[in-house]
């Protein structure tokens, strides 16, 4: 599947980090670096732009913020051939604390918004495209967006200075022909002005690889995934698979199967991340994958069965 159009976007450290509040060490952090540079990915999502007074530094780790003396200290000495990029939310970035982009190492900002924002996100993205920046809006829990409401803030979108909107299925609910017609509906939006659709998938339903094809096949050129599918909840794509599906050779697998092999599977003995039954269950139901997180926090974890019970009596509720 070669397309040279195709970006690959790397979001190991940021959606991983949403697992253990990004507390990862430098040398963790620079590990994964090294091996995206390595393997030739296009981006490297090393994670938020937050504002510290959203978020204390004393729970949350540098990648949570991003500053700049940070990142410079993560990729100093290794050879780099992947363009930076952070993610925003709205109302939780202090704008005065981002430099503009000839002062940073940063190339693009992702700008997540909820559709109900749209306005707030095409106001981000301009303040930072003045700064220099590439930029993306990232449309989160898309699996609950109403089609009129996409078709008016993709028609506003068209009008903005982006690379890419992304369709992002937060909660891992959806399935190929629902990706078919979000793709074929952003294209149509987006693809006159110049501005790409982007696919980013969780795997609630073991489908964040399948559905991420589904969206190539249908025109979608900026890819998420992370290595070895690590995020919150479920995860996300697997970069491993993904690379091995694009057999574009500026891609090699080897850098990735390494840091899998010495850093994701140390880590995987200490933190929980991927397939199992809640979050299935809340990809079933379409449900933010916050209840199972809880679940899985608890004594009762594996009660399955009680807990979609009382997901279903939520849901019924409201």
């Amino acid at each position: 599947m070669f397309r040279p159009e195709i970006k690959v976007v790397d979001c190991t450290i940021r959606d991983g980090g949403l697992i253990n509040d990004h507390q990862f060490d430098d040398r963790f952090v620079r590990a994964v670096f090294k091996a995206i540079s390595a393997a030739g990915i296009d981006y490297v999502e090393l994670g938020y732009r937050a504002s510290k007074n959203a978020f204390s530094p004393t729970k949350f780790g540098s990648p949570k913020f991003c500053e700049e003396d940070y990142l410079r200290k993560i990729i100093d000495g290794i050879e780099n051939k992947t363009k930076l990029s952070t993610m925003v939310d709205i109302g939780r970035v202090d704008l005065s604390q981002v430099p503009a982009k000839k002062d940073s190492v940063v190339s693009m900002v992702r700008v997540a918004c909820y559709i109900k924002d749209i306005d707030k996100a095409i106001d981000l993205v301009n303040h930072f495209a003045d700064k220099g920046y590439e930029t993306t809006v990232n449309i989160m829990a898309i699996s609950n967006a109403l089609t009129p409401d996409l078709d008016e803030a993709l028609t506003q979108l068209a009008e903005c200075p982006l690379k890419a909107v992304y369709i992002v299925d937060s909660f891992g609910a959806l399935f190929s022909e629902q990706i078919h017609f979000l793709v074929k509906q952003f294209v149509r939006h987006l693809k006159p002005k110049g501005i790409e659709t982007g696919i980013h998938c969780h795997n609630n339903q073991q489908l964040g690889f399948g559905n991420t094809i589904e969206a190539i096949r249908k025109g979608a050129n900026y890819l998420d995934g992370t290595i070895y599918g690590i995020g919150r909840a479920a995860g996300n794509c697997p970069l491993e698979l993904l690379l091995s599906f694009l057999k574009n050779p500026k891609f090699n697998l080897e850098p990735i199967l390494e840091v899998i092999e010495k850093e994701l599977l140390p880590l995987r003995k200490k933190i929980e991340w991927g397939y199992i039954m809640p979050y299935a269950i809340t990809g079933i139901l379409n449900q933010h994958p916050r209840a199972a997180m809880a679940l899985r926090a608890g004594k009762d974890k594996d009660k399955y069965a009680e807990f979609y019970r009382t997901l279903l009596n939520d849901i019924e509720l409201t």
